[in-house]
């Protein structure tokens, strides 16, 4: 088929292009996906609006037709770290993370195999975490009597992450009646991963050696998300979709840091959501979603841990479970133009016992304001737009070097780490 062959031309492109690194906003899962999403807050369950279904709800697909949209995000967001009060002094200090700006891109292709069964590809950034401290003025001790510069965990160097997951789906929905939709897609995902400048947490490790400052390891994986949208009414549709957790392969240069000798598994989530049109012109979007950070140990695991880094029951970075409220509004003002606005208010997966190991990741925000418009540039073709603005947000708490295996009671005093984000895009849509 024709349109087969084309839709296999782009994947190549769009995987290369979405291996750039790609950052998040509840916990490390984005606020939406695809432009029209981002522009209403992420609240697209019950709603067909493009051909990124497969990164949220397959059934959406067959509802959208015959199109194709590829788009890109400029996010921007600030982080910090400070620590305070310590009673060894020479280790209080604040620092801000460099790499201020990030490019993320996103693919989606879908073809109408009849008018009851459509095929298509998602192709997107599922999430990720990258923070990029400078040494600063720490200084941290080298023996009894001596201190020497180091960075805020009292490692060497640079200090920070960078995590990127890339997701591809192709998907295949299929609409039971002229009501109801059921949809799958097939999640292959890629990841990859370094961490620097934690050599101080080296003798906590089961592998001291495979902890910090090996460079970029990779791993794969294959998933599966399920989705449902059913259009009960003329003006009420309904939609819901499920990914079970995906079991990613190990970092096995990093088997001395992550719980699970390096395992890193991207965590089950779901969803519901419904769509209400009270005039042809308007339409309101309500979505729940839920993302299970405790089920991926690497995340999951309370940071206080009595075991080894990298053991089965090693220490993690302590996330929480988090529901996710989104909220969007749609306005058709002219045959050319529709406008967007959303809300998206999610829990703060970190807790304050935790706040040491979330300086290398602070996902700590939870409100995002969001707006967006389409314009039809013909009849087939439309531009999409959209902006988000996250306010900051902080969490505090003792520090991890308050331990006695570091300084001891009051050696280490307590951290605050806080973030803000803003982002736009725009995307290209085509119908067929």
């Amino acid at each position: 088929m024709k349109t087969s062959r084309s839709m296999l031309r782009f994947l190549p492109v769009a995987a290369a292009f979405l291996a750039a690194p790609v950052f998040a906003t509840n916990g490390y899962f984005p606020h939406g996906y695809g432009m029209k999403a981002k522009g209403m807050g992420g609240a697209t369950l019950a709603m067909a609006e493009d051909s990124l279904g497969g990164a949220t709800n397959p059934a959406a697909m067959v509802w959208a037709g015959a199109r194709m949209d590829v788009g890109l995000d400029v996010f921007m967001p600030r982080r910090d770290a400070e620590r305070t009060d310590a009673g060894f002094a020479p280790i209080n200090g604040k620092v801000e993370s460099d790499k201020n700006y990030f490019f993320i891109p996103e693919f989606g292709y879908n073809q109408m195999v009849r008018s009851d069964l459509s095929l298509g590809v998602s192709v997107y950034g599922n999430g990720g975490m990258n923070t990029t401290y400078p040494q600063g003025s720490f200084q941290c001790p080298t023996g009894p009597t001596t201190v020497a510069p180091a960075n805020m965990l009292c490692g060497s160097g640079t200090l920070g992450v960078d995590l990127a997951q890339l997701i591809i789906a192709p998907t295949v929905a299929y609409k039971i009646n002229s009501q109801h939709a059921v949809g799958a897609s097939l999640l292959l995902g890629y990841q990859r991963f370094k961490i620097d400048g934690v050599q101080s947490f080296a003798g906590l490790s089961s592998a001291p050696a495979n902890v910090s400052n090996n460079g970029y390891d990779s791993s794969t994986g294959v998933g599966l998300r399920l989705g449902y949208q059913g259009h009960i009414t003329d003006t009420f549709s309904i939609g819901a979709a499920y990914a079970p957790k995906m079991n990613m392969g190990r970092f096995d240069k990093y088997s001395g840091l992550f719980a699970g000798n390096g395992d890193f598994d991207i965590p089950e989530h779901y969803g519901i959501g419904i769509a209400f049109s009270p005039t042809p012109v308007w339409t309101i979007a309500l979505d729940w979603d839920r993302i299970k950070y405790s089920g991926v140990p690497a995340v999951g695991n309370p940071s206080s841990n009595q075991a080894p880094l990298g053991a089965a029951n090693g220490p993690g970075f302590g996330w929480k479970d988090v529901d996710v409220v989104k909220l969007g509004v749609v306005w058709r003002m002219s045959e050319a133009w529709t406008l967007r606005a959303g809300y998206n208010h999610g829990d703060n997966p970190i807790t304050s016992a935790d706040v040491t190991f979330n300086i290398l990741a602070p996902g700590v925000i939870t409100t995002h304001y969001t707006a967006g418009f389409t314009y039809a540039l013909a009849k087939d073709s439309e531009l999409t737009g959209f902006l988000m603005v996250a306010p900051r947000q902080t969490v505090t708490g003792p520090s991890m070097f308050n331990s006695p295996a570091f300084f001891g009671p009051g050696g280490g005093g307590n951290e605050t780490i806080g973030m803000k984000q803003s982002s736009f895009g725009l995307a290209w849509g085509r119908k067929f």
